[in-house]
C-alpha cells in the first residue's frame, strides 16, 4: 500500500543521497536505483548521478517510486526555501500554461492533508472521465474476427476450416461491431488502471474504483507513443481531448518495471526553462497595446540550421525580441554566448531592441544599451522581473504589463 505521506520535496539543482532521512522520510537505495534507470532511459537528462546520490537538473515535477513520492520544485536562488510557496508557484505556472487544471481540487481532503502534485493530475483525470460517463460514452465501429453463430461480414476461409471442422454451425468471420469497446476507451481504461495502482492508500483510490465501476469493460491494451497517433479525430471524439491528453501523460510516463526489482514508477517532469518561457509568453499575451506577440518563430541561419528567439513582439513597424532564462543573475553578467545570440536575433528579425529576461526577487531594469562598435540601432537589455506581487508569495499576474512597459518607456527616451 502506498502511503502518500512518504514524500520528499527537493529543489531543482539540489541533491538526494540514499541512506539519508529527509524530514522523517527515508530515501533508500532501491529508490536511487530506480531513478538511475529512469534517467538512463531518458538519456540522462533528468539528473546527474553522484556518489550515492543524485543531483537534479532543471526538470521539475513529481516522481512516484513504489512507496515514495518525490516532488522537485523550482526556486530562484537566494530566495527563502519554503517548499509550500514553491509548490504553489509550480502548480500556478502549470495551470496558466494549461499543463494542469486546478479548480477546487479535492478541497475537503486537502484541508486534512498536504496536497500532492500527482494527486492533482489524478483527480483532474478522474473528473474528466466522470464527466464523459455522465454525458454518455460514445460508440464506434471496429472490426472483429472470431467465431459467430450467424454468417455476417467476411468469411475467413482458412480460419473457418481450421477452427470449425467439428462445429459446422459456426462461422469464422471478420465483421464490424458497433459498441463502446474501442481504442479511445481502451486508452482511458489503461490510464484508470495506472491511477488505481498509484493511488492505493490514498483518498483518490475509492474515487478511482467508483469511476472504473461506471466505465465499460474493454479490452486490455498496452498503449505507447504510436497508439496515440491512431486515435481518430472527429466531432464525436472532441469531448475526449482533455481526458486523452492527461491519459497520454500518465501512460507514457509510467514505468511498471523500470528497475531490476518490482518498483513501479510514474514520473511527470517539466523543463523549467520551457515552462518559464511559456508562462512569460502567456502573461505577455494577456496584455495588449496594439501588439502582436508570438513564440516559436524560427528563421534559417545557415545550411538548414535554424535560430529561434523565445518571444517576438511586433508594434507597428517595430519588432522586439525576448529570450527568457530561468536562472538567477544577481551576481553575474550575461554570457558572451547569450549576447551574441541576441545580436543575431536583432539582425535577422530587424529588431531594434532585445532583452534577456530573468526571474528575480525584485524587478530591475536599467534600460537598453547599444552593442559596442555597432553603427546600427541594435540594443540589448537585461531585465530582472519579480514573479511575485510585492510583499506576497502570490504570483504577479501583471508581469506582462511591466515587461512591455520596459520596451515602450525606453522608446519614449529616444
Amino acid at each position: 500500500m502506498i502511503n502518500r505521506n512518504s514524500r520528499i520535496q527537493v529543489f531543482e539543482h539540489n541533491t538526494l543521497h540514499y541512506g539519508r532521512v529527509y524530514k522523517n522520510v527515508s530515501f533508500k537505495e532501491k529508490h536511487f536505483n530506480a531513478l538511475v534507470k529512469l534517467n538512463e532511459l531518458h538519456d540522462s537528462k533528468y539528473f546527474t548521478v553522484i556518489h550515492k546520490g543524485l543531483k537534479f537538473k532543471q526538470f521539475v515535477g513529481v516522481i512516484q517510486v513504489d512507496d515514495l513520492t518525490i516532488e522537485i520544485l523550482p526556486k530562484i536562488d537566494n530566495n527563502k526555501e519554503d517548499e509550500n510557496v514553491w509548490q504553489n508557484v509550480l502548480i500556478e505556472m502549470l495551470r496558466v500554461t494549461k499543463k494542469l487544471k486546478v479548480q477546487q481540487v479535492g478541497e475537503a481532503n486537502v484541508n486534512k492533508q498536504n496536497i500532492h502534485l500527482l494527486d492533482i493530475y489524478f483527480e483532474w483525470f478522474l473528473n474528466e472521465v466522470q464527466l464523459l460517463v455522465h454525458q454518455g460514452l460514445i460508440k464506434q465501429y471496429y472490426k472483429e474476427t472470431n467465431n459467430v453463430k450467424a454468417l455476417k461480414g467476411k468469411l475467413e476461409f482458412s480460419g473457418h476450416i481450421s477452427k470449425n471442422l467439428v462445429h459446422k454451425e459456426r462461422f469464422y468471420t471478420t465483421h464490424q461491431v458497433y459498441d463502446k469497446d474501442h481504442l479511445v476507451h481502451q486508452i482511458l481504461s489503461q490510464a484508470l488502471c495506472i491511477v488505481e495502482e498509484c493511488s492505493k492508500g490514498n483518498y483518490l483510490y475509492s474515487k478511482c474504483k467508483t469511476v472504473q465501476l461506471d466505465f465499460p469493460e474493454v479490452k486490455t491494451i498496452k498503449a505507447n507513443e504510436s497508439t496515440f497517433a491512431k486515435i481518430p479525430k472527429s466531432r464525436k471524439t472532441a469531448p475526449y481531448e482533455t481526458a486523452l491528453a492527461i491519459a497520454r501523460l500518465i501512460i507514457l510516463n509510467y514505468a511498471p518495471s523500470v528497475s531490476s526489482g518490482l518498483e513501479r514508477m510514474l514520473a511527470l517532469l517539466f523543463d523549467m526553462n520551457s515552462l518559464w518561457e511559456e508562462y512569460v509568453l502567456i502573461r505577455l499575451k494577456q496584455f495588449s497595446k496594439d501588439l502582436t506577440i508570438f513564440g516559436q518563430d524560427s528563421k534559417v541561419l545557415w545550411n538548414g540550421i535554424t535560430i529561434r528567439p523565445d518571444i517576438v513582439i511586433k508594434k507597428d513597424n517595430e519588432k522586439f525580441i525576448i529570450d527568457t532564462k530561468w536562472k538567477n543573475i544577481d551576481h553575474s553578467k550575461p554570457s558572451t554566448h547569450d549576447l551574441r545570440q541576441m545580436y543575431v536575433y536583432n539582425d535577422y528579425w530587424e529588431s531594434t531592441k532585445a532583452m534577456l529576461l530573468y526571474p528575480s526577487n525584485k524587478s530591475d531594469f536599467k534600460g537598453f544599451k547599444k552593442f559596442e562598435g555597432d553603427d546600427s540601432k541594435h540594443k540589448c537589455g537585461l531585465g530582472k522581473i519579480s514573479i511575485f506581487e510585492e510583499g506576497t508569495n502570490i504570483l504577479d499576474q501583471n508581469i506582462g504589463d511591466k515587461i512591455i512597459d520596459w520596451f515602450l518607456v525606453d522608446k519614449l527616451k529616444i
